[in-house]
């Protein structure tokens, strides 16, 4: 086999001259750094190229490669590309404060924060509460974070972070691993006007020479706000739209729910806005159906006599249709519940739970009357029915 016409054989890396075989310096000096270095053998001609100054990280790179044999039957003249590992550290953009105990921060690319990330939240002003995140969720670029307990509002914090790192594992380094953001103050209306200094006598307000009592009752002004705050929140605590999950499961059980099925948020959100209601339909035939409805998303077909073949008063004709009915007082008041499907046995436990709740208290529930399963037809079956005996006709 031929070998490599080293003098014939040049490289190009971006455009750029990095390799000229024979010349007095082979390797260009941008591309001669000290892992350069060229090897040839009888077929082989092994060139390597140590940049000077890094090629730039996620940079797509292309090399261009002129060469041919020693007896010049073969020519190469190919060009292909690469792109550079990503070397480069996140950015920590900037933070903001989302909420009295959420603060949200921006990175210029999509992170991760491991569980060994840590976030270090200094106070750049007084008198202010020290704060600790509790729990971080990466989100793309966004990292949200919840704190142990609320920001001090209108006060300026400065996050630290450590250990977040890009999606290549790259950490984020100083000196932007740092932001700055003000606590979060809660929205409140425009007209109140609720300052404890302002409300101390002029005489003690005059006598704080040193401003100590402006920072104490600051402090607690801090502390009334929040109130405040919480006061204003009060009416999303008892709409049942906007109502956190644990103020639900307590409107419920306040209404005085009854039912201990296993429901989502949403059905519990409906079944509070109906419970009212539904106390009022019960032991009606209507609020039988209205609860199966609500609770098993199925329709009750009908709701019939136990005994339905007794006598009608004014529609029954002696000696035609009359059925002598039951003497005992179970069978006057029991009935029977028809469905329009066949229920699973989860669903039959609950709709008895639902009945025997809803029915008024002297009657008794016997009967679900659920369709019959479809007949399957007997088919012939080739070497095993036998003509007259084991065949059907359909």
């Amino acid at each position: 086999m031929d070998g490599i016409a080293r003098a014939a054989t040049r490289v190009w890396v971006d455009e750029f001259l990095a390799f000229e075989g024979g010349a007095d310096v082979e390797v260009q000096p941008a591309f001669a750094g000290p892992l350069a270095e060229v090897t040839q053998t009888g077929d082989t001609l092994r060139v390597v190229l140590h940049p000077a100054v890094p090629l730039d990280s996620q940079a797509t790179v292309s090399v261009r490669v002129v060469s041919a044999t020693a007896g010049g039957a073969h020519l190469l003249d190919d060009t292909y590309t690469f792109t550079m590992e990503d070397r480069t550290a996140p950015r920590l953009l900037g933070a903001q404060a989302v909420g009295p105990k959420s603060v949200r921060l921006a990175f210029d690319e999509d992170v991760r924060a491991p569980p060994a990330a840590r976030f270090t939240f200094t106070p750049r002003g007084a008198p202010a509460v020290p704060v600790a995140a509790t729990e971080a969720a990466a989100e793309g670029a966004l990292v949200h974070l919840a704190l142990d307990t609320e920001l001090t509002p209108d006060v300026v914090y400065e996050v630290s972070v450590e250990g977040v790192t890009d999606t290549h594992g790259n950490l984020v380094l100083a000196p932007h691993h740092r932001a700055t953001f003000t606590g979060f103050r809660p929205a409140r209306p425009p007209s109140r006007h609720f300052q404890l200094w302002d409300m101390l006598p002029r005489h003690n307000r005059r006598a704080d020479v040193t401003g100590d009592l402006h920072r104490f009752i600051s402090c607690l002004q801090e502390v009334t706000d929040l109130l405040l705050s919480d006061l204003d929140a009060f009416p999303d605590v008892f709409d049942l739209e906007r109502a956190p999950e644990a103020f639900l499961d307590a409107i419920l059980q306040d209404l005085g729910n009854p039912f201990a099925f296993e429901m989502d948020v949403l059905a519990r959100r409906r079944l509070a806005a109906i419970l009212t209601e539904m106390y009022q339909q019960k032991g009606t035939a209507l609020g039988l159906r209205n609860a199966i409805r609500f609770f098993l998303g199925i329709e009750v077909r009908a709701i019939s006599p136990f005994a339905s073949d007794t006598l009608v008063l004014g529609e029954s004709e002696l000696g035609v249709d009359w059925v002598l009915g039951p003497s005992e007082r179970f069978a006057r008041y029991a009935f029977n519940i028809e469905v329009e499907r066949l229920l699973s046995q989860a669903e039959r436990q609950r709709l008895r739970t639902l009945v025997e709740y809803l029915k008024p208290a002297h009657t008794h529930f016997v009967d679900l009357v659920e369709p019959l399963p479809p007949v399957l037809p007997e088919h012939w079956e080739l070497g095993l029915s036998e003509l007259g005996e084991t065949s059907r006709l359909h």
